[in-house]
């Protein structure tokens, strides 16, 4: 497994954009695939953006148009820029690493600790 922070997070308004981080110990980043999940309360967890090792990406229908997901290998961190934030996007955020690229939570083997992104109406 390999140990995950997510950064970023925060209160802002309606269309905001804001950039949440991930950042991963190891030497092996390069080798997971990186997924974006989110969680409501009273709320399933739910599929967001995922990156695959080699850079193919896939993207919730909810989010698409609005939110990038990449990363950076040297730096050990994937990212998830959003824009046009919306008050059905509030959730705690998380990052996971698989070893392979999924819209399933299965197959996601470690965790960051989440995020909580707020945007007010």
């Amino acid at each position: 497994q390999v140990q995950l922070v997510e950064s970023g997070g925060g209160l802002v308004q309606d269309g905001a954009s804001l950039r949440l981080s991930c950042a991963a110990s190891g030497r092996t980043f390069s080798s997971y695939a990186m997924g974006w999940f989110r969680q409501a309360p009273g709320k399933e967890r739910e599929f967001v953006a995922a990156i695959s090792r080699s850079g193919n990406i896939v993207y919730a229908d909810s989010v698409k148009g609005r939110f990038t997901i990449s990363r950076d290998n040297a730096k050990n961190t994937v990212y998830l820029q959003m824009s046009g934030l919306k008050p059905g996007d509030t959730a705690v955020y998380y990052c996971a690493a698989s070893g392979y690229l999924s819209q399933k939570v299965d197959p996601y083997h470690s965790w960051g600790q989440g995020t909580q992104v707020t945007v007010s109406s």
